[in-house]
């Protein structure tokens, strides 16, 4: 399938970088994965996932491409991980300087080591909160800083990293981790309240990285090195609904689709993933729907505030 030159196809007036106000990087990397490969297949198959997909989106009543996201030239930088990993920071700062919203579709997960370095420059108290079955904590690994499973430890080191759905880790990642802001997979299906403990955790600022592994693989299957006991799709969406609505989200990159084999179903929950956070960023700036979606959640939040009053007394 020949691919548009346009997000999802939409009009150019929509996929002007003028006009948007959100800025979509594709990154094919897989120069570091280490078992399953085809990541670097990820961004194409997402787009044309995305191209088949509705764009009105039913939760937050808006049509979210009408805030305009413009589909960046594609990075193609293979000769060394850390050639990656300048291309993509100097790319996403040249963007965040524009201020636009960045966003970013992999590829592998040290695509986003660039990223976080450019959104650290530019906000103080940067938190990243990461979504992952994997802690990505290895200072280095198979001879370079830059490899998927050294994605998080700059992060960690550098700015506030809260990491969720956590499930699988070297030991050696213990002695650099801070557990008080990981939320093991394991821990969590029995903990009513992880989500709010998560959040309060995060700084005002936060850049979300998303690896797709985070999910359990009987909802994405076509991931690197898909992890059983993961996240399911609702409590996701519930989840990261709440952080955007109250955290300032800065941007986000999706990481780690393998698109080999089966993978369409895969690749079209990554499409929904990635409108539907863009969804939840911009819901209050959509003009044509944006008293229906405010009337929705302050009517949601007014049966919760009844529901607790009602439950003390």
């Amino acid at each position: 399938m020949k691919l548009s030159s346009t997000y999802a196809g939409i009009p150019d007036e929509f996929g002007n970088l003028n006009n948007a106000k959100t800025v979509l990087i594709p990154v094919p990397y897989d120069g570091t994965s280490t078992w399953g490969k085809g990541a670097d297949k990820g961004p194409d198959a997402f787009l044309e996932a995305s191209e088949n997909m509705e764009l009105y989106d039913i939760e937050t009543n808006t049509e979210v491409y009408k805030q305009g996201i413009y589909l960046a030239p594609t990075i193609d930088e293979n000769s060394s991980p850390d050639a990656m990993v300048n291309a993509v920071y100097t790319a996403v700062k040249g963007h965040v300087n524009r201020n636009k919203f960045v966003t970013l579709f992999g590829g592998e997960h040290s695509i986003s080591i660039g990223a976080m370095r450019a959104m650290n420059e530019q906000y103080q108290d940067l938190s990243v909160l990461q979504l992952d079955a994997h802690a990505d904590l290895r200072k280095e690994y198979m001879g370079s800083p830059y490899n998927h499973a050294c994605a998080m430890y700059e992060a960690n080191e550098n700015m506030n990293l809260v990491q969720v759905g956590i499930r699988s880790m070297d030991v050696a990642e213990t002695t650099v981790m801070n557990k008080d802001q990981v939320y093991f997979a394991h821990e969590m299906i029995t903990d009513d309240y992880w989500m709010d403990s998560a959040i309060d955790a995060l700084t005002d600022d936060v850049y979300i990285t998303f690896d797709l592994d985070a999910f359990d693989p009987s909802i994405l299957p076509a991931t690197g090195t898909p992890e059983p006991g993961g996240l399911q799709w609702y409590e996701t969406l519930e989840f990261l609904r709440r952080v955007f609505e109250e955290r300032n989200v800065v941007g986000f990159d999706i990481v780690e689709l393998c698109a080999t084999g089966d993978y369409k179903a895969s690749a079209f929950a990554a499409a929904k993933l990635y409108y539907k956070m863009l969804s939840y960023k911009f819901a209050s700036d959509e003009q044509d729907h944006d008293g229906d979606y405010a009337f929705a959640k302050a009517e949601k939040n007014n049966v919760k505030s009844e529901k607790i009053e009602d439950d003390e007394y």
